[in-house]
């Protein structure tokens, strides 16, 4: 028999239960981990769901379960919102198919209009899915000079001019340098920001498995990474640089620093993120000779009659898109973590 119950806040017994099984499971994630329910729910204010599977008094699956409303985008329940993977782990077909059918049932007692699960290979069978992400994983080597031989001869190249151009590579606790620039980025993307106290809330929560480095040149602060760390792998997740860091490599030199540092520390995976498919940041992750995995969003519609589509290249965005990218930083980052919440 298998029998299905909620994770909730209080329970430290059960968190603790949760992300025993996660690290012993080789399909789980970093983002599957406990911690994102208390930094999500309490930074960004969505409703967790955070199910899991007991047989014989052991956890035998987990899904993590988020309910977004938003007036733009609609109502749905998401595995996992602001991550790149979630959906069900599970040890054995019957806990996955027990959480399944839960999720299912959650998500018709909410009224949601759909339920998300981001799988890296497919976990239902004949539900709705999309394939327009991929992420790029590979295996680093012990040595540095095989992972530098990795890549395109363009990209070891930009990577030894990154070097001339003496950048410094600095490990900070604050989130001054990483915020202002990162805020900036993305901004000049046409992206808004999350808020500062959501990446407070990943530091406090994850410790020394969240990290932060700032890349200087000339003194000045350039290019800046928050990462995690899970298992053997390591994984860059917000970063961003400063308009000069284009033409300094400043990025690149972060991305190199960060691969060094990692086979130093005995790091065996270089998790690079999902990118959409034949975008910008797609070929040039392909250059640093990383193989693109298709990721499969899979979906059960409640009220929705088709899979949604809220990607930055939906035309509809187009001049949304456009206009925030004049606002003024501050304003960005005043109006941008009123709109984020809803873009993960």
């Amino acid at each position: 028999m298998v029998a299905i119950h909620t994770l909730t806040h209080q329970a430290d017994n059960d968190s603790e239960r949760w992300d025993q099984f996660v690290i012993a499971n080789n399909d789980a994630t970093f983002f599957h981990r406990a911690g994102w329910m208390r930094v999500i729910a309490d930074s960004i204010g969505h409703r967790p769901h955070y199910l899991y599977a007991e047989q014989d008094g052991e956890v035998t699956g987990v899904l993590p379960l988020f309910e977004v409303k938003s007036l733009l985008f609609g109502h749905s329940l998401v595995s996992t919102p602001f991550c790149v993977y979630g959906g069900v782990v599970a040890a054995n077909d019957e806990a996955r198919q027990a959480l399944l059918s839960k999720a299912q049932s959650l998500a018709e007692q909410l009224g949601v209009d759909y339920l998300e699960l981001r799988h890296r290979q497919p976990q239902t069978d004949g539900w709705p899915s999309k394939s327009k992400h991929s992420t790029f994983r590979r295996l680093l080597d012990p040595e540095e000079e095989p992972n530098l031989m990795a890549m395109k001869r363009k990209q070891r190249a930009v990577i030894r001019q990154s070097i001339k151009n003496e950048h410094e590579a600095k490990l900070e606790q604050g989130l001054d340098n990483f915020f202002d620039i990162y805020s900036t980025s993305v901004r000049n993307l046409g992206t808004p920001v999350f808020s500062r106290k959501f990446f407070e809330a990943l530091q406090r929560e994850f410790g020394d498995d969240c990290e932060v480095v700032t890349i200087f040149q000339d003194k000045q602060p350039r290019s800046s990474l928050m990462s995690f760390y899970f298992r053997d792998e390591v994984l860059p997740y917000y970063g961003g640089g400063l308009p000069e860091s284009r033409g300094l490599k400043s990025m690149d030199f972060m991305y190199w620093d960060q691969i060094r540092r990692a086979v130093a520390k005995g790091f065996k995976t270089y998790d690079f993120g999902r990118s959409k498919n034949d975008s910008g940041p797609y070929n040039y992750k392909r250059h640093w000779g990383f193989t693109p995995e298709p990721l499969v969003y899979e979906y059960h519609l409640v009220k929705a009659d088709q899979v949604p589509d809220i990607s930055p290249n939906n035309p509809k965005y187009k001049y949304f898109i456009s206009a925030w990218q004049k606002l003024p930083l501050k304003l960005s980052q005043l109006l941008g973590p009123v709109l984020s919440k809803y873009l993960g």
